[in-house]
């Protein structure tokens, strides 16, 4: 009676723990993070200012705010906050298959919708397991290929955790990488986001760190005028060379490069070079050239490129203005030098 007593006490204990979410699904659940962005070359990220070593840290705050209801289903409502803002929200469900997205409503309120939905986190978790994800974000075409490579360690400021690895790659749209650490029963304890341009050169990288073990919290305060500006820019010799606002009379080509951020699908970008002071036979801010391009998605991003004249460069005082829409959305100050 006694061996018959402890396994069924056993397998309590182990139905108990596959019934067990495999996150905390309680509103009002929220897991702080620390934020590490970096850059290409420095670019800078609108209305954020960088540490000494060109990063840029900020805290965020990952938060369920109750349920909402899609198509007759009833989701989780996932929202990121960040300085202020409500940078995303995720629509989740969280049960036998795992943590699966079904749609995002993004910074200007747009719901995009998921098809089919995405497996964020997939059941089983054990090494080797692979998924896909062959579908698309709204009309935007996405295929990434998810495996858990291992089991380990890792040690973030919440503290030590044994996670299971997940590394995932993206090839569509754009190419991207992503490590991620999940502690089944807490949550992503560390995530690595990585973008390359086709070069090899860095175009960003996001890291996100488990600050403290998720807990209920109160809602952090939203602050609608904290929101980023919708485009950020800069100046650089080569198409993926370091940014600059000083270049010699002779330099071949000035490559303007653009980042989006909430533009909306189909934003017309327009960009405008303009000569404010370059000698006695042109007048003040003569404008010298334009061009645009359309955004095809939120986070759109870019090039302009600028030929030099047959005679070289004017020297002298220049600027560039960039607009979405028709509306001015940022301004940059440049000089041409011998």
């Amino acid at each position: 009676m006694k061996i018959i007593f402890i396994l069924i006490v056993s397998m309590t204990a182990m139905v108990s723990m596959l019934a067990a979410p495999i996150i905390p699904t309680a509103p009002g659940t929220a897991w702080r993070y620390n934020m590490t962005q970096e850059v290409d070359h420095g670019l800078s990220v609108p209305d954020v200012k960088p540490d000494p070593d060109g990063k840029i840290r900020t805290p965020v705050v990952y938060r369920i705010e109750g349920t909402e209801n899609l198509d007759g289903k009833e989701l989780l409502k996932f929202e990121m906050h960040r300085a202020g803002v409500i940078t995303n929200t995720d629509l989740l469900t969280v049960d036998e298959r795992g943590v699966v997205c079904w749609a995002r409503i993004n910074l200007d309120g747009e719901l995009v919708k998921f098809d089919p939905p995405q497996a964020v986190i997939a059941m089983p978790l054990k090494r080797g397991a692979t998924w896909n994800f062959d579908g698309q974000a709204g009309d935007l075409k996405i295929y990434q290929h998810y495996e858990i490579i291992g089991e380990e360690d890792v040690q973030v400021p919440a503290g030590k955790f044994h996670a299971f690895r997940i590394r995932s790659e993206q090839t569509s749209p754009s190419p991207m990488t992503i490590d991620r650490w999940f502690a089944a029963g807490t949550g992503i304890v560390k995530d690595v986001t990585t973008m390359r341009a086709t070069n090899g050169d860095l175009l960003e990288r996001i890291s996100l760190e488990l600050a403290e073990p998720p807990r209920i919290a109160d809602r952090p305060e939203v602050k609608p005028e904290a929101a980023p500006k919708k485009l950020s820019v800069i100046f650089a010799r080569e198409q993926f060379g370091k940014a600059s606002t000083t270049f010699s009379c002779d330099t071949p080509q000035i490559y303007a490069r653009w980042q989006g951020q909430r533009l909306r699908r189909g934003a017309r970008v327009r960009a405008v070079w303009i000569a404010e002071n370059i000698g006695e036979d042109f007048p003040r801010d003569y404008k010298a050239d334009e061009a645009s391009a359309v955004a095809e998605i939120p986070t759109a991003r870019g090039a302009f490129t600028l030929s030099r004249p047959e005679d070289g460069w004017a020297i002298g005082d220049y600027r560039a203005e960039f607009y979405v829409d028709d509306v001015l959305a940022e301004t940059v100050k440049l000089k041409i030098v011998k």
